[in-house]
């Protein structure tokens, strides 16, 4: 059995392994091409960290030892399903939760907003309070998705005494409203929110829902925050705006390519706050992926799988 990007070498820790009888053999960097097929040779069973790793058909071709792929989360827009099945290959899931997330938002909001990352650096080397914050109470805050993470956003936003407002293309209005969250067009959220925060799944209709229009119709000194899925931004596009001054500040934790690439121009462009994917990575929530991913396994061996995913 494989466990895939156990980045922080910690995989063994949060399961019980050892009770599955079984060779274990976690893979601490990320693995592409040539590198992953050695990786997985001859591996009865995948355990794969969330969407870091593509399993399409091609893949799933040269595995044919493989008869159990775990993910970690309940869906994983990057595993043909569909081929998994015509190979035989059993698809389980886990829970997650829903808290980290939302929680790194607001992480990332209140960094970008009051520039804790420059001010961090300007304590360590000596300088003393060199920038200036934004406001957020009295501020609007623009949510594109209004779904499980959307909703625990808002209410924080609220909390903030910031005006919420939301849209989506299935926003549910009344939802919305009972929350204290004002539904609004997509032009009226991008050009009136100081803070635009994207909570969407990623697919082909909203991949690259924020490009280089979206960004040009948001307010001048606006903050933009993405913790979902990095292909919902146009990177390209947000780089361009950020080094022309007219986004405030952006906070990412998600990129079209993961791990970002030590030559990406995000990594160098201004009054950006930027983490490795950390949405979910806490101890609770590594406790409850690799706890189900054992589960998944020794139910999967007694014949009784659970959590499968079937589309």
């Amino acid at each position: 059995m494989v466990v895939l990007d156990d980045y922080q070498r910690c995989a063994r820790s949060y399961g019980d392994w050892d009770s599955l009888g079984a060779e274990v053999v976690p893979v601490h960097e990320h693995l592409e091409g040539d590198d992953l097929l050695d990786a997985l040779e001859g591996a009865d069973v995948v355990v794969a960290m969330r969407e870091r790793t593509p399993f399409d058909a091609e893949l799933l071709a040269r595995l044919p030892a493989l008869r159990l792929l775990v993910t970690t989360g309940m869906a994983n827009a990057s595993i043909d399903l569909a081929a998994a099945h015509a190979q035989g290959v059993t698809v389980c899931g886990t829970r997650s939760l829903p808290g980290p997330a939302a929680e790194m938002t607001w992480a990332l909001i209140l960094a970008v907003a009051r520039d804790i990352a420059r001010a961090d650096a300007d304590v360590k080397a000596g300088r003393w309070q060199e920038t200036v914050g934004v406001d957020l109470a009295g501020a609007t805050l623009g949510l594109v998705g209004l779904g499980r993470l959307g909703t625990r956003v808002a209410r924080v936003g609220l909390a903030f005494e910031m005006r919420v407002q939301a849209w989506s293309q299935n926003l549910d209005v009344e939802h919305a409203r009972s929350l204290g969250v004002d539904p609004v067009s997509k032009d009226e959220l991008l050009s009136t929110s100081d803070v635009v925060s994207l909570h969407l799944r990623l697919s082909e209709r909203t991949r690259a829902i924020v490009g280089a229009d979206e960004l040009a119709r948001m307010k001048a000194g606006a903050l933009l925050v993405n913790t979902s899925r990095g292909p919902l931004v146009d990177e390209a596009a947000l780089v361009a705006s950020l080094e022309a001054g007219h986004l405030g500040g952006a906070g990412l934790d998600v990129f079209d390519a993961e791990p970002l690439p030590v030559d990406h121009p995000l990594r160098s462009t201004p009054r950006t706050v930027l983490a490795p994917h950390l949405g979910y990575v806490t101890d609770g929530g590594y406790r409850l992926f690799y706890g189900e991913a054992v589960e998944d396994v020794r139910a999967w061996v007694a014949g009784e799988p659970v959590r499968v995913l079937t589309g």
